[in-house]
């Protein structure tokens, strides 16, 4: 099975792309978020999920691990096929895609191209109370509870945002005696109030606020 694959970009097309790898042409599928960030002759590394069927053999690219991960655990979900996890990550990335599953938001699934009301709501209720899929690393979202007690944390820790600061609040709640859904509630709720740029500790704060209501 191929993981990932590394190489260079030999042609761009609708749905695909061909990656040069030391002589070899891999055709993969990739979403219009992918290919829109990618450029003919460039060099380029995919996560890869590796479809096999009777009848056919797929490579989906991604450019990060989280979208993988997310691709598949959408196809979870009874009546989502590839083309509508790939529709879904165009119209929202995997930090998106985290939030509107804690969130329970059937709208935002219902964007995606073929994504109808119904399926939007299955999408929503099925992913709401499941943690995010860990993908093929466990790097990243330790926390403390500095920034939730208002200790000093280091600048890195303190002023990362997105899916990095996400996981370490989600960690802190926790720690704090929270369960897991309602932490990822709470801070799904503080990033759409604060946006994705919020640190550790202001996401933190909001969320406690969120939970105590």
């Amino acid at each position: 099975m191929i993981g990932k694959l590394k190489g260079v970009i030999d042609s761009l097309g609708e749905e695909e792309l061909v990656l040069d790898v030391n002589g070899v042409g891999y055709l993969v599928h990739a979403g219009g978020r992918t290919l829109s960030k990618l450029e003919a002759g460039a060099e380029t590394a995919l996560h890869i999920e590796t479809y096999v069927r009777e009848d056919q053999f797929k490579l989906f690219g991604f450019l990060s691990e989280g979208e993988r991960a997310w691709f598949v655990r959408l196809q979870s979900v009874q009546g989502v096929g590839a083309k509508h996890a790939l529709s879904l990550l165009d119209v929202l990335g995997p930090g998106d895609v985290e939030s509107a599953a804690a969130l329970g938001d059937a709208s935002a699934f219902e964007r995606a191209k073929g994504v109808g009301k119904k399926l939007a709501q299955r999408i929503a209720t099925e992913l709401k109370d499941k943690p995010p899929p860990l993908g093929r690393s466990l790097a990243g979202g330790a926390a403390g509870l500095n920034a939730a007690l208002g200790t000093p944390a280091p600048a890195a820790i303190a002023e990362t945002g997105g899916s990095v600061a996400r996981e370490a609040a989600v960690s802190a709640l926790i720690n704090l005696g929270y369960g897991e859904g309602d932490a990822r509630r709470a801070c799904a709720a503080a990033l759409k109030e604060l946006g994705d740029d919020a640190s550790e500790g202001l996401l933190i704060k909001a969320a406690l606020k969120e939970l105590a209501r």
